[in-house]
């Protein structure tokens, strides 16, 4: 019988090396394995475009956590959302978190980095002028009234569908881990956190400039503000999703097999949520190399 180990730090090398169809007969959640990213955006598109369609049937509002990352899926559904006349006249989006300056203020929505911008030029001005939300509908965290996320959140009647990539260390959003030398915090503490400025770990830095800038840390933000623990875990349904290739295999087992939530890994806190999916391309939940490889 498998034995799922606890923590990440109990992984054996036969729990790395699994394959993907090994891993999906053991998967705690409901697994999906696309064979490629573009299969997986095609597909997540699809999906959202089904879920506003059957809510705008029913007559229902559609309340979404929403991610840059992944982002591809953004312009395909754009796309579906014209062609088959999908409103967001009743769609209440809020997107996870954005970039700060090195002193903590708004980035420009011109900026490269903006996630404000990225979404606007990707997904809200694609849409057909008469199926587009009211401004007043797209919410960001705000740095300098964080508390009102929430509060706008639960006006609205909390989220049906919270989407969430993770990174390699199993941040979502940017609730990285928290603890260092000089402060820890346990698994409640985490859990219970709220939209609030953070900045960023060196880590997250280097990743990100791996990804866009060619190593060039110096044009990374520095901080954010982000979703916290509390309003993810509050939605009632979790899609976890990853695009990440080579760069996720580790994490993604973490999340698979572990039982026991880990303020070092975020992400294995959607162990305390009873309604989870993960969506992953077939490079991301590919064995783990365990040595040099030719």
């Amino acid at each position: 019988m498998f034995r799922y180990p606890r923590y990440a730090h109990e992984l054996t090398d036969e729990n790395l090396t699994m394959t993907a169809e090994e891993l999906a007969k053991v998967s705690r959640y409901p697994l999906t394995i696309h064979r490629d990213t573009a299969d997986l955006y095609e597909r997540l598109a699809r999906d959202m475009a089904d879920e506003l369609r059957t809510n705008n049937d029913r007559g229902a509002p559609t309340r979404w956590i929403l991610p840059v990352g992944p982002k591809a899926q953004y312009p395909i559904l754009a796309n579906i959302c014209n062609a088959e006349g999908i409103s967001w006249a009743n769609v209440f989006a809020f997107h996870m978190d954005e970039f700060l300056d090195w002193q903590g203020r708004p980035l420009p929505s011109t900026h490269p980095f903006s996630f404000r911008g990225f979404c606007d030029r990707n997904l809200y001005n694609l849409l057909r002028p008469d199926l587009r939300p009211n401004p007043d509908q797209i919410i960001f965290p705000d740095v300098f009234a964080p508390d009102q996320f929430a509060v706008r959140l639960a006006e609205v009647g909390g989220a049906d569908t919270c989407f969430a990539g993770f990174g390699y260390r199993g941040h979502l959003a940017f609730n990285e881990p928290p603890s260092s030398r000089w402060h820890h915090y346990s698994v409640d503490e985490f859990a219970e956190s709220t939209t609030r400025v953070v900045t960023l770990l060196e880590d997250t830095i280097v990743a990100h400039s791996h990804r866009t800038t060619g190593g060039y840390t110096q044009a990374i933000p520095r901080m954010a503000v982000t979703v916290g623990m509390a309003e993810i875990l509050s939605a009632r349904r979790l899609h976890l999703i990853t695009d990440g290739g080579a760069w996720k295999r580790y994490i993604v087992r973490v999340l698979l097999l572990t039982t026991e939530p880990d303020v070092s890994m975020p992400v294995t806190l959607a162990h305390r949520h009873p309604h989870v999916e993960v969506t992953v391309d077939a490079s991301s939940i590919a064995p783990c190399a365990l040595g040099i490889t030719p």
